[in-house]
């Protein structure tokens, strides 16, 4: 699939602001393939960043019973929303456009929650959705910076100020997270109890 289709099949899923974000998300993670020398096709960075929202307005009942029917894991029920549409939208573009790419369904499908042993797509797919320019929150500009240096220690900075976000909201945290944190530090030599 072209890219310029991709954009046609997702703006009537999305509002303006949120298809205005994922075409700066594409914009962004095309620039970290190049940065970080993406061994696979840029066409293929671009279609995983346009879609990686293609699910988020589904309705919630649609949204459940993919969950619920499907291969996902049924946990993802007992957490927020928030973190249906990557895995959903992970399903959706095979059964409706037969996208059916690996490397593609793993970056829409965790580009939320990160997940221990990402791959150089998804990390930049995950990365991309956070520091894109239209975002504007606290810390962030630290994130931009380190993206421009490290790969890994920048999505591990994602891992971290989104779990101590989560922690402060009081908001439960899905493990995938979690998992996310604890793979990228030991990648990017942080702490763990096996060191001395």
């Amino acid at each position: 699939m072209k890219v310029e289709e991709a954009k046609k099949l997702v703006k009537p899923h999305l509002t303006t602001a949120r298809y205005e974000h994922t075409l700066r998300v594409a914009e962004t993670a095309v620039q970290l393939a190049q940065r970080y020398a993406y061994e696979g096709s840029i066409e293929k960075v671009a279609l995983a960043a346009i879609f990686h929202d293609y699910a988020k307005y589904r309705p919630l009942d649609e949204m459940k019973r993919w969950i619920t029917e499907s291969f996902l894991p049924k946990d993802l029920l007992d957490y927020h929303h928030e973190l249906w549409h990557g895995p959903v939208g992970s399903i959706l573009i095979d059964r409706e456009y037969g996208i059916n790419d690996p490397e593609i369904r793993e970056a829409i499908y965790y580009h939320t929650t990160g997940r221990a042993n990402m791959g150089k797509l998804e990390m930049i797919v995950f990365l991309a959705d956070y520091i894109e320019p239209g975002r504007n929150f606290p810390g962030l500009d630290e994130v931009r910076e380190m993206a421009q240096q490290d790969l890994v220690k920048a999505c591990w900075m994602v891992s971290r100020n989104n779990i101590d976000y989560l922690m402060k909201q009081e908001a439960t945290i899905y493990p995938d997270t979690f998992h996310a944190y604890n793979d990228l530090t030991r990648h990017n030599g942080g702490n763990t109890h096996d060191k001395k």
